[in-house]
């Protein structure tokens, strides 16, 4: 089979005038069926019912609750006649398609598209029915060797639809149903050389990247005798191969490489063939070399790419829009630029989300994020001795896999979420945690359709137990759901965390400000946004509590009822600190660990969900943490106990660095007690351990482990600056002491200043600032949530929000300050 391509000589259009209209289960069994008038109302197609139900301003969690109870029917007329065909991109689930009153389809997977040839007049009506899905997972053979408690019902194993609506706890009700993908009419161009699919491969060694394309023409079309095939400067033949198809393969010596942006540049190449004269686009391409790294053990889990090791660092995502599971550029870019700008290289699609379009691969093409993209398959016992589930995954695994195949951001296929160790936690032997789908069938997809990416069978997997955080791919929540120390991310020995580091976010004050939910952290509809594991006797709020505890020495259940504003503004601290250090116990050169992904890009719904982007689009603080803890060329500190400490300069850049390491150690967060300096230069893509012992060369117990006397300082500050610009590249400190949860008056200061139509803001503090956050209901900070120490001023962009009008107008908060700096335009 091949990769479906934006066809040559057709016209494609997107059906529309489409109309809904819900009915009790089986009460229509033909279109002829359905009852004269009916409450039909108009559909957005793509779309799904609780998309409808939203738009009409109908959407709660009962009538969520109720659409799998219900036959819900979709249609429309042809304006024109059609002799073509007919695409549907994606149908949610169980679907008859009508057309003229007769049914010329079924459709039993939300994963793979139905095709049909189709020769109809004006006013013809196609009708789609989606039936009913709660008694078809009723009816569902009810034996399997374990059942998850966070997807139900059981039965949803045998169906090939998302468990999106299906994870009470976390993800807000109602199945996915209706037609979440475009449904389109094409027709033939008279006289055009019609290109049906194309098969196209891509590699690169070091020096050469090559392109071997086949291009399948429609049945009915003259096959030209050859064709041309363009790339990058170069260009080859197509000659006819004796089985209806055109193929050539092009060799370009010195082509630019594609690199996650973290590492190189994502750069992307115009794919174009000539036929009979005419010029035809298939997209842009990327050529890049993947290797695994297993380490020296053979048991770990890395990415080479190009011959570089690359650290993968992101986050897994949700969804666009949970409601209407929205798909296409305008949809995924703005989280996608969000990602980027938070320096992500890499995007998982987890096992319970759904698969996403063309777009999504485009988007990360371009912006340089690697995607680890798993097959929709999570934590139940599948029935995979069952013929016609294996035939279903490797329909989907093709349908997936060849619309991606000139993608070099599609990095990683994994067979599915939890799988493995749902089995193995609830004590299945080890020949139970695997199969046939994830031992034979994707593999198989893999090396057919897509040779040049990585396959992992289970995330996660490897190991005496699949969660092992030693060996293979892991889950890691030692830090975070299991409620470790900090320290636990360096002795679990991490050497890929496929998820991780999940808490209860709070959204920003901005994203608070409509009141839904309410900013109060005990009402039930607050509640209800906080995630939970099904059945457990505590929710991921309690998780960011304890490390809130932790961290500032304060009982979060007095404090949220004395000072709630305090409360939120710790809560929003806490996480960012958490995430940043441990990524520096990650990142730093002596750790085993290649990868980790924080679990999730962005919120399903409004309040504080797992996402570090707030479901309204707002970066919350974790994002803010997490744009400092990824940065490319990094500086970090850790602790070294009785070693002192650590500082680990990072040059991820295919530039060379040179550039100053400054540390002081600061007493009462004003008084500089120790300074030390000491020039750096590191090879691209290389890094370096410093000690502080050998910067200050002399005895300082600076990270408070010998404790002969009193402390000399509460707070360390690292900088990493430029060595020609003077430019702080990075930043890094130590609290010594703890973070602790004293106040002062700390002399903040806000100086706005203006470039042109844009806007800045100048942060300076005569006292150490710890967390300052920036407040401006009508402009985002490119920077927030980071500590300010005195003599170093920090410049913060402001991007205007979407709607704002008015100039910028807020205020400067730290969590140690008793002062705020105010700012406002000509004030």
């Amino acid at each position: 089979m091949a990769r479906i391509v934006a066809r040559s000589g057709q016209r494609v259009e997107p059906l529309a005038g489409w109309s809904w209209l819900a009915t009790a289960a089986d009460a229509a069994t033909t279109p002829a069926d359905l009852p004269e008038g009916g409450d039909w109302r108009e559909a957005a197609v793509p779309g799904t019912v609780a998309g409808t139900l939203r738009a009409l301003g109908r959407l709660d969690d009962a009538r969520a609750d109720a659409i799998d109870r219900q036959d819900h029917w979709y249609r429309t007329q042809l304006i024109e006649p059609l002799n073509g065909r007919l695409r549907f991109e994606g149908l949610a689930t169980v679907t008859e398609i009508w057309v003229g009153g007769v049914k010329q389809a079924d459709s039993a997977s939300m994963f793979v598209p139905v095709e049909l040839a189709v020769d109809c007049p004006a006013g013809t009506e196609i009708a789609l029915c989606f039936r009913a899905l709660a008694p078809k997972l009723a009816a569902a053979p009810r034996r399997s060797r374990w059942r998850p408690a966070m997807i139900q019902p059981n039965g949803l194993r045998w169906f090939r639809t998302s468990a999106l609506g299906s994870m009470p706890g976390w993800c807000p009700p109602g199945l996915p149903t209706g037609p979440y993908r475009p449904v389109l009419r094409i027709e033939s161009e008279a006289g055009a050389a019609r290109i049906e699919a194309a098969d196209l491969r891509t590699s690169y060694d070091g020096q050469t990247g090559t392109v071997a394309l086949s291009l399948s023409l429609a049945a009915n079309a003259l096959l030209p005798d050859r064709g041309i095939m363009h790339c990058a400067g170069g260009e080859t033949a197509l000659h006819a191969d004796g089985e209806g198809k055109l193929a050539g393969t092009l060799s370009l010596r010195n082509v630019t490489p594609w690199f996650p942006h973290t590492h190189g540049e994502p750069a992307l190449h115009d794919l174009t063939v000539t036929l009979d004269g005419e010029t035809i686009g298939l997209g842009r391409i990327g050529f890049r070399s993947l290797e695994v790294d297993r380490g020296e053990d053979g048991e770990g889990f890395g990415l080479i790419v190009n011959g570089v090791p690359v650290f993968c660092r992101g986050a897994c995502w949700s969804n666009a829009d949970v409601t209407t599971l929205a798909g296409g550029r305008a949809a995924y870019e703005p989280w996608l630029r969000l990602a980027r700008e938070a320096g992500m290289n890499m995007i998982r699609l987890p096992g319970v989300m759904t698969y996403e379009d063309e777009a999504f691969f485009a988007l990360c093409d371009e912006l340089g994020i690697m995607v680890w993209q798993e097959m929709m398959l999570a934590n139940f016992d599948y029935p995979q001795g069952d013929a016609g589930f294996r035939a279903a995954i490797a329909a989907e695994a093709e349908a997936l896999l060849s619309r991606a195949q000139g993608s070099p951001s599609l990095a990683v296929l994994c067979g599915g979420s939890e799988v493995f160790q749902q089995s193995a936690m609830l004590g299945a032997p080890p020949e139970a945690w695997s199969g046939p789908v994830f031992d034979e069938v994707l593999p198989q997809a893999v090396a057919t359709f897509r040779p040049d990416i990585a396959y992992v069978p289970n995330s996660p997997s490897g190991g005496p137990l699949p969660f092992v955080a030693d060996k293979g791919v892991t889950h890691y929540y030692g830090v975070g759901a299991y409620m470790r120390g900090l320290d636990d991310a360096r002795r679990a020995h991490v050497r890929f965390a496929a998820e991780s580091l999940a808490f209860a976010n709070v959204p920003e004050e901005v994203s608070l400000r409509s009141g839904k939910p309410p900013a109060i952290t005990h009402h039930p509809d607050w509640k209800r946004a906080v995630p939970r594991d099904a059945g457990a006797s505590w929710d991921f709020e309690d998780v960011r509590d304890h490390y809130l505890e932790r961290l500032y020495g304060l009982e979060p259940a007095r404090l949220r009822r004395e000072d709630p504003e305090r409360y939120f503004a710790l809560s929003r601290a806490v996480v960012a600190e958490v995430m940043e250090e441990t990524f520096a116990e990650w990142r730093r050169p002596a750790s085993p660990t290649r990868g980790a992904l924080v679990w999730l890009l962005q919120d399903l719904q409004p309040g504080a969900g797992w996402g570090v982007i707030a479901s309204d689009g707002e970066p919350k603080s974790a994002w803010h943490g997490l744009a400092r803890a990824f940065r490319p060329v990094q500086l970090t500190l850790t602790d070294e106990g009785v070693n002192g400490l650590g500082l680990h300069v990072l040059n991820e850049r295919p530039e060379p660095l040179a550039a100053t390491v400054e540390l002081t150690c600061w007493r009462s967060g004003e008084v500089a007690v120790v300074q030390a300096k000491r020039e750096v230069a590191l090879a691209p893509r290389s890094e370096t351990t410093l000690s502080a012992f050998n910067l200050i060369g002399r005895f300082f117990d600076i990270a408070y482990a010998y404790r002969f006397g009193p402390p000399g300082h509460d707070v360390t500050s690292a900088v990493l600056r430029d060595a020609v610009s003077g430019k702080v590249l990075a930043e890094a400190f130590h609290f010594p002491l703890g973070r602790g949860h004293e106040r002062h008056h700390c002399g903040l200061a806000a100086k706005l200043e203006r470039e042109g139509d844009d806007w800045s803001l100048v942060l300076s503090t005569r006292r150490f600032a710890q967390s300052v956050e920036i407040v401006d209901h009508g402009w985002r900070p490119e920077h927030s949530w980071f500590h300010l120490a005195p003599g170093e001023p920090r410049r913060v962009r402001l991007h205007r929000r979407p709607g704002t009008s008015s100039e910028p107008c807020g205020e400067v908060r730290a969590v140690n300050a008793l002062d705020r700096g105010g700012y406002a335009a000509g004030a």
